[in-house]
């Protein structure tokens, strides 16, 4: 807000283009700070920070090759901030598996090598020839790194190392050390009172909610939480030369924070002005269409927030198609559990119990919405999408309105650059490594968790 106002007074200001793009990256909202980073390069084309936040925004949204392009060819001109270019440099050429580039990377000298970050890139490469060494660096920067970003970012890849390892206690205590260390209160009560909201208004329109709205086309949402097969689904739709997957896009929150605004989140959306809903779907689809893959006509929005917004698709973008999947609990929880989700947004996943009352409350509300407000959707559960791929993908074409085509059964071709945190995974064939998981850590699972399972 600060920032937007300065620009008002200043739309010169350097300094508050730089500190919007930076507001505008933790929240997610990719297309404005890209927008945001555009205007502020127009003013001042060679300023390092708008370039490397601009590089930030254009990995972010899958454009890896030109971000690492565009640190190179700023990294050439040393600038003042050397070191956040390079150690972003760095993450992006891990994210992409340019190993050689990223070796190649971390054997110049410069004045980051002084930087502790230079150490925990030093443990990801180390890795491949010498996992004890590896393993020994990420536990002690988990424990004695200066920064708390880097302790978490360290503590998670031990273990990461240490589950594959077969070494489950210590992967288990190591997070519960991390979350202690580095994760805030969490609101979770906040959540829990939003979607007794959701769900008595829900009971008040059953099967009588109208939108005040057109209806939209070519546009896809998966409804499920993180670590539940999301992202595999992307990547098998992203295969189909109709379908393109947009990632974790950021509109639909966009969407409810804007109804929040106008005073009608839940109970008020009956009054939604069409107007506003136009709006409203307007900046959701422009969004959503900028990230869409050339010659594609669907997009496929895998933003992990829809499952607590159901009304707000149901008020602003009727018509779209809603893949729902859900997955065995306690693997979604075990998952969660020992990964590194941002802190903040994702405060519930610091403990068990946490993800197990958010689990509880997507599959409360959602069948809830499905049913009262007659989406139009299909539902797929992980474990049967892994047995029977096609069968599977199938069901979920066939909503889409889009032929069969063999290609979605590769997902581990997709070349796109793969963010979540299932990057690694998705990269390999469909299989069934991580069903069951959990068992390898039933000590942590009591009876609460039987009546989900």
């Amino acid at each position: 807000m600060l920032a937007r106002q300065m620009l008002v007074r200043s739309p010169r200001q350097v300094a508050a283009h730089v500190g919007l793009v930076q507001a505008l990256l933790p929240t997610g909202r990719l297309a404005e700070a890209e927008a945001a980073a555009d205007r502020g390069l127009r003013v001042a084309p060679d300023e390092p920070r708008l370039q490397h936040l601009k590089a930030v925004v254009e990995h972010r949204l899958g454009r890896s090759a030109s971000a690492i392009d565009r640190l190179r060819a700023l990294r050439e001109k040393r600038p003042p901030n050397e070191n956040e270019v390079v150690f972003a440099l760095a993450e992006f050429l891990h994210r992409t598996a340019r190993r050689e580039e990223l070796d190649a990377l971390l054997a110049e000298d410069g004045p980051w090598k002084g930087d502790e970050r230079t150490q925990f890139f030093a443990a990801r490469v180390a890795l491949r020839a010498d996992r004890a060494r590896a393993l020994s660096e990420f536990e002690r920067l988990a424990r004695a790194a200066r920064s708390p970003q880097l302790r978490r970012a360290a503590g998670f890849e031990a273990v990461r190392v240490l589950d594959a390892d077969g070494r489950y206690r210590e992967a288990f205590e190591l997070a519960q050390f991390i979350h202690r260390d580095s994760t805030p209160p969490y609101d979770l009560g906040g959540l829990e009172a939003d979607i007794a909201e959701q769900m008595r208004w829900l009971e008040r329109c059953r099967g009588s909610f109208a939108a005040n709205a057109p209806s939209v086309e070519r546009t896809a949402l998966v409804v499920g939480m993180p670590r539940s097969g999301t992202t595999l689904i992307e990547q098998m739709l992203d295969r189909h030369p109709l379908v393109s997957g947009i990632g974790e896009y950021e509109g639909v929150f966009t969407v409810q924070e804007e109804l929040v605004g106008l005073g009608l989140w839940p109970m008020g959306l009956r009054s939604l002005a069409r107007a506003d809903a136009e709006r409203l779907a307007g900046q959701y689809l422009d969004g959503a269409r900028s990230r869409r893959r050339p010659g594609a006509d669907w997009t496929f929005d895998k933003t992990l927030n829809v499952w607590r917004a159901l009304p707000a698709v149901a008020a602003v973008l009727p018509g779209a198609a809603l893949v729902r999947i859900t997955r065995d609990p306690r693997d979604t929880a075990i998952s969660m559990f020992l990964s590194n989700f941002h802190p903040q947004s994702w405060g519930f996943s610091a403990t068990l119990d946490g993800i197990r009352r958010a689990i509880a409350l997507e599959r409360r509300v959602v069948p809830a919405a499905f049913d009262a407000l007659g989406l139009r959707a299909a539902g797929v559960v992980y474990e049967e999408l892994v047995a029977e791929p096609e069968r599977e993908i199938r069901r979920v074409l066939d909503l889409l309105g889009v032929p069969f085509d063999p290609c979605v059964l590769s997902p581990e071709s997709n070349t796109r650059t793969v963010l979540t945190l299932s990057h690694e995974q998705v990269r390999r064939p469909i299989n069934r490594s991580s069903i069951g998981r959990w068992k390898n850590y039933e000590f942590a699972f009591g009876s609460e968790w039987d009546a989900l399972a």
